[in-house]
């Protein structure tokens, strides 16, 4: 009986050590396919400007990110292309890359370049319910750390729709009314994301598997404050909109 009891207490004590191993692995196996999405300017420096996050779908040459972190235009008076950035801030891999095509409703953009990467794997179009333990992997603060890659874990706390909170009447402009008029159902997480992490892959953290692009997270106070007071309210774009996407392009998921 001893022997029994013994043999149980040391099941419930390395529990937690091995659901921490298999999160270990998880992180091993997406970390390859997540990458910096940014503009290069050769004459610049440095040359590389880090915007967000993406992560590779598909045959390996398309990454998907948001529709916000490529929305805003080259200069044209400058030597400039769209950049895709993977490794590490002490082994970078810069690839010139192309936007295939987009989808500003959804917050979301698919990129090309020529170099093959490692895809990640695409959950069916079916909403993941809420509970569901997630985790996502990106480049939070980006622009001033650099390209090291960081991962959260969280779990869905709600499916609702995508309407961007207002303090009070006065603060509800027409595109805001016009945009409660078209609302879609995104996921909203009990994790804390933060600029640059935009982009980034939610996934299972049990599989890797991604059910979500991480795009937005609620700021309570003023934008300066995100980082000392985050709210830990984040949200993510559900992978049924990339899949309507890429397949636009004829891109298989």
């Amino acid at each position: 009986m001893k022997n029994i009891s013994l043999f149980l207490l040391f099941i419930f004590l390395s529990a937690p050590l091995q659901a921490s191993q298999s999160m270990v692995d998880v992180i091993k196996q997406i970390k390859p396919s997540v990458v910096g999405i940014g503009i290069t300017t050769p004459m610049n420096s440095p040359a590389n400007q880090l915007q967000g996050t993406g992560f590779v779908i598909g045959d390996g040459h398309y990454i998907a990110t948001n529709y916000h972190v490529v929305s805003t235009p080259l200069n044209p008076d400058v030597v400039q292309y769209r950049a895709v950035f993977a490794g590490n801030a002490k082994n970078t891999k810069t690839y010139r890359a192309e936007v295939v095509d987009i989808d500003p409703a959804h917050d979301l953009a698919i990129l090309k370049i020529d170099t093959k990467l490692t895809p990640l794997k695409i959950a069916p179009d079916e909403f993941v319910p809420e509970g569901t333990h997630i985790a996502f992997t990106g480049f939070p603060i980006g622009a001033v750390l650099g390209l090291y890659p960081a991962s959260h874990r969280g779990m869905i706390a709600a499916i609702t729709p995508d309407a961007i909170p207002a303090r009070s009447s006065n603060q509800l402009s027409i595109n805001m009314l016009d945009r409660l008029q078209k609302v879609f159902l995104i996921y909203q997480l009990d994790a804390t994301a933060y600029p640059g992490n935009s982009g980034s892959p939610m996934y299972l953290s049990d599989s890797g598997v991604v059910v979500g692009v991480i795009n937005k997270v609620f700021v309570a106070e003023t934008k300066e404050s995100v980082l000392s007071k985050p709210s830990g309210i984040s949200y993510a774009i559900p992978v049924i909109h990339l899949r309507k996407l890429a397949a636009k392009s004829n891109i298989a998921l």
